[in-house]
């Protein structure tokens, strides 16, 4: 492990697997009563912006750890956090630049502490903590599934409360969010999360050996292969379809397709690690078992919300973001349901729903708004690898038990 960790951290060092992002909105000469700097690094992407408390976005930067861990076929944390090491003063000073702002103008700095990676969030904390005691700065703590569920409210004009389910590599939530750092938890995974099950379907599948796939993420490339396949050709049942909560299970649905691969590969006398012929119609059966599976709980968690009055059935709201919210089969099934249900449907642009420094720091200026969460003092301040979000009445859900009908009727693309 340690000789794969140091030729991939060679390959970066060499050029060949980051690339950098950064983007300016407003003039440097412009300014604007507070100013929040914000630090992302709670898995394999080092993120800084600096965001006005206008909602405009001044400057911010990306370093992207993508192409090194596709080669990994995972991510490696050892890596991961080398890697935000090595790259975070440039990707803070980039940010900077762009926007034209200097520390000591900075309003606060917010920083994402909870949930992620243990070792890469160490990386931005003790940074952050630096910048703030060397320019005596107020530091807001960022809860990472807060800030994914808020970017919302930098794009659109979205009012408290609304459903919002969070969709990405690390988690799986359906949560009401009525205020700022107000959340009632209606369901979670209960094992692991829709993006880590599709990388790891695609690892399984070999798919960064397909023609078709080079350079793409696991659940990028079963997306993609998706498209030509034909779902029919496989039926994997969608989990937990005799418990009626809004909990999600996606390590069934992985031995499931495990099973089946395994089968295939039999019947056409191929190894491990050959691509089969039958490849593109996996990745759609997969995916569309994923898709109806997340529906299928959302639909329960609008249910539920209208039923016990915690959102208006005048004015409900889905919001969907996440990495695996960038999926467009699935966005099109949450779509089609948020339309046949009345509730508005809203996602933050794709760039702005897998991790980014810009969500870090609206989550800051919404913070500061509130006065909610602003530290003037940061003894005793750590990192949280896991932290839950808002507070769980997932039990209420269960107890009301309501039956979700027939998604086929309502929604005719997907055949269950």
């Amino acid at each position: 492990m340690k000789s794969v960790a140091k030729s991939l951290l060679k390959s970066v060092r060499d050029g060949r697997a980051a690339w950098l992002r950064s983007s300016s909105v407003l003039s440097g000469k412009q300014r604007f009563r507070r100013l929040v700097l914000g630090i992302e690094t709670s898995c394999d992407d080092t993120g800084a912006a600096v965001v006005d408390d206008a909602g405009s976005v001044l400057g911010e930067a990306l370093h992207c750890q993508k192409e090194v861990h596709v080669q990994a076929g995972g991510i490696i944390p050892v890596v991961a956090q080398q890697l935000h090491r090595e790259n975070i003063e440039r990707v803070v000073t980039e940010a900077l630049g762009v926007s034209g702002v200097s520390v000591p103008e900075l309003a606060a700095i917010a920083t994402t502490v909870k949930p992620g990676l243990a070792l890469s969030l160490e990386v931005g904390l003790q940074y952050s903590l630096n910048l703030v005691n060397k320019y005596q700065k107020p530091f807001i703590p960022i809860h990472h599934m807060e800030a994914h569920a808020l970017t919302v409210r930098l794009i659109h004009h979205v009012e408290f409360p609304f459903l919002v389910l969070l969709l990405s590599g690390g988690h799986c939530i359906l949560a009401v969010a009525q205020g700022v750092s107000d959340f009632l938890l209606l369901g979670q995974s209960i094992d692991i999360a829709p993006g880590d099950m599709l990388d790891k379907v695609a690892r399984r599948l070999s798919l960064r050996k397909h023609p078709e796939c080079h350079g793409m993420a696991g659940g990028k490339a079963i997306e993609h292969l998706a498209q030509t396949g034909n779902q029919q050709q496989h039926k994997f049942r969608p989990p937990l379809q005799h418990y009626r909560n809004c909990d999600f299970s996606f390590a069934g649905l992985q031995s499931l397709v495990n099973k089946a691969i395994i089968q295939k590969e039999k019947e056409e006398g191929i190894q491990e690690g050959e691509i089969l012929s039958c490849v593109k119609d996996i990745a759609a059966a997969v995916q569309h078992a994923v898709a109806v599976h997340i529906i299928q709980r959302t639909y329960r968690a609008m249910l539920f919300s209208i039923k016990n009055s915690i959102l208006s059935s005048n004015n409900a709201t889905l919001v969907v973001s996440g990495g695996v919210a960038s999926n467009q089969y699935i966005r099109k099934g949450l779509q089609t349901l948020a339309d046949t249900n009345d509730f508005a449907f809203l996602c933050p642009p794709p760039r702005l729903c897998t991790d980014n420094g810009v969500m870090i720091a609206w989550n800051g200026i919404e913070r500061l708004r509130a006065g909610l969460g602003v530290l003037h003092c940061t003894d005793g301040i750590r990192y949280e690898p896991k932290a839950p979000l808002g507070i769980d009445i997932s039990k209420r859900v269960e107890e009301d038990s309501i039956k979700v009908p027939k998604l086929k009727k309502k929604i005719g693309w997907l055949v269950s």
